[in-house]
C-alpha cells in the first residue's frame, strides 16, 4: 500500500512498462527505509505537502487530457514536477530563513534594551 500511490504518477510520465514496474518496486524498497527522514522532511519544509499537491493535480490533468487525446511530452511534465517540487522546497527554506532572521533581530532589539 505504501508506493500505491506513485503508479498514476509514473503512469503520467511514461507508459514503459520496465520503468513503471521498476520505479514501484524501487518506491517500496527505498520508501520504507527512508520515511522517518521523508516525515522530518515534510515537518520542516511547509510548502513541500501542497507542492505535491499541486504535483498529483498535474499529473491527474494530464491523464485526463491524454485520455481525450492531447499528449503533453515527458520533458514537459519533469520539468513542471520539478519546477513544483523544487519551489515548495525552496520556499520552505528561505521563508524558514526569513523567520531565523527575524529571530536573531528580536534578540538584539532586545538585549540593546
Amino acid at each position: 500500500v505504501f508506493a500505491v500511490d506513485s503508479v498514476p504518477a509514473v503512469f503520467g510520465v511514461t507508459e514503459n512498462p520496465l520503468i513503471v514496474w521498476s520505479s514501484n518496486m524501487f518506491a517500496i524498497l527505498g520508501l520504507r527505509s527512508l520515511y522517518t527522514i521523508l516525515s522530518k522532511a515534510a515537518a520542516d519544509l511547509k510548502y513541500l505537502e501542497p507542492a505535491v499537491a499541486l504535483v498529483l493535480g498535474f499529473i491527474g490533468s494530464k491523464m485526463i487530457a491524454e485520455y481525450f487525446g492531447n499528449e503533453l511530452p515527458t520533458i514537459y511534465s519533469l520539468v513542471v514536477v520539478a519546477t513544483l517540487l523544487g519551489g515548495g522546497i525552496i520556499l520552505s527554506i528561505y521563508e524558514k530563513n526569513q523567520e531565523s532572521v527575524e529571530d536573531v533581530i528580536i534578540d538584539v532589539e532586545e538585549n540593546e534594551n
